[in-house]
């Protein structure tokens, strides 16, 4: 599972960047300001997030099970929230209509805030 999640991390920085780099130079001049910068949250939560699995698979504190449950929370919040806001953003251009990912933005914003909360709990049940 280790080589997994370190896998991810690394896919995850990884495109984190190149998106990043993608919505600086690639996107700026079609693109909204507004629409920029809610690109930019999608990359810096993708990449607070590639760093947090990264801790995920390097940490020996914690369980297989904890480690199993923390990489698929933050997989799926970074595909849900970040993906849904890479989508969103960029609406202008593809033409689509994407009135449904409204509600599944917070939907991955809630799976990080509960990986953070199961990460935290696990170390305060850990014994000194």
């Amino acid at each position: 599972m280790d080589k997994k999640i370190l896998s991810a991390a690394g896919f995850f920085g990884m495109t984190g960047i190149l998106l990043g780099a993608f919505g600086a130079h690639g996107l700026k001049a079609v693109l909204s300001d507004e629409a920029l910068v809610t690109f930019e949250t999608g990359v810096k939560y993708q990449m607070y997030h590639a760093l947090f699995l990264l801790f995920v698979g390097l940490n020996s504190h914690l369980t297989s099970t904890m480690r199993t449950l923390l990489f698929r929370l933050i997989v799926f919040g970074i595909i849900l929230f970040s993906g849904s806001i890479y989508l969103l953003a960029t609406k202008s251009l593809t033409g689509l209509e994407l009135k449904i990912l409204g509600p599944i933005t917070p939907v991955g914003g809630l799976c990080f805030a509960v990986a953070w909360g199961v990460l935290m709990f696990s170390f305060l049940k850990k014994k000194a």
